[in-house]
């Protein structure tokens, strides 16, 4: 899903993504594709490398998937290795702070932050687009939040508290406990996306947002964005992130001893 006037341009390799600035526009494109975007360790540094080393001219991030989904979540085998290497979850734990570290650097980002979704956005991969501030998605996209059903709790990156914030509770309790899949106009009723529009318009869209975007004031849109953060923030009377690390390592620890004692 590369913007047509960002075909030729300058793109720089990651292992796991690429990046290309146009403008004060910071492109970023999960660049997995034969693994469906498949979030990884690595992939998590990256993100986080590239959000922390911004150029401060930027004013919006455009976050993508390579390939025929946006992302499909992330890459259980690294649990599987982990749990190996450290059956009491240290890696687990270290990879759920990875993730939190990355979604926060999303939605704290000076920058407007846009998902830019299309064809599957799975667990890791609907929590990636829930820490932008615009997601606009293909008609053809879905999403589906499948941890219970893989013996995890919804425990990665904030994705409950974002869920909670933007969709609300009777509406998450559903999805979450039934993992059933959502198209995109559900998604867009829910406010999980903002905008839908045919999988060629994608980039329209994105540009559509990006424009007006472009013209304010720096020093107030950034004021405006730490209010939103801050507002939002003060709604929570408690802020479970910092634990979510800690759940799914005990979660994911006391399962794989449970089966290995059957």
């Amino acid at each position: 899903m590369i913007p047509h006037r960002l075909a030729t341009a300058a793109w720089t390799y990651h292992k796991t993504l690429r990046t290309a600035l146009d403008d004060r526009v910071l492109h970023i494109e999960l660049h997995k594709p034969d693994e469906g975007n498949a979030v990884t360790d690595r992939m998590l540094d990256e993100l986080l490398a590239v959000l922390d080393d911004r150029d401060p001219a930027v004013r919006a991030i455009v976050l993508s998937g390579a390939g025929e989904d946006f992302c499909l979540g992330g890459d259980r085998t690294e649990f599987d290795e982990y749990l190996a290497q450290d059956p009491t979850g240290g890696g687990v734990r270290a990879s759920g702070t990875r993730a939190r570290r990355v979604c926060e650097a999303l939605t704290a980002s000076p920058a407007v932050t846009i998902a830019k979704v299309h064809g599957k956005a799975i667990g890791a991969g609907v929590a990636l687009a829930l820490a932008c501030d615009l997601r606009v998605g293909a008609q053809s996209a879905t999403f589906r939040l499948p941890e219970l059903a893989l013996g995890l709790p919804t425990a990665w990156g904030g994705l409950l508290p974002r869920l909670l914030n933007e969709v609300g509770a009777a509406r998450v309790r559903e999805i979450v406990l039934t993992g059933r899949s959502f198209d995109a106009y559900e998604a867009q009723s829910m406010s999980v996306l903002q905008k839908v529009v045919p999988e060629h318009h994608l980039d329209d869209a994105v540009d559509a947002w990006v424009r007006p975007v472009l013209r304010r004031p720096e020093g107030a849109l950034r004021v405006t964005k730490a209010l939103f953060n801050a507002y939002t923030a003060a709604t929570h009377l408690a802020d479970a992130r910092v634990l979510e690390p800690e759940l799914v390592a005990a979660v994911v620890s006391a399962t794989r001893y449970g089966q290995q004692d059957r």
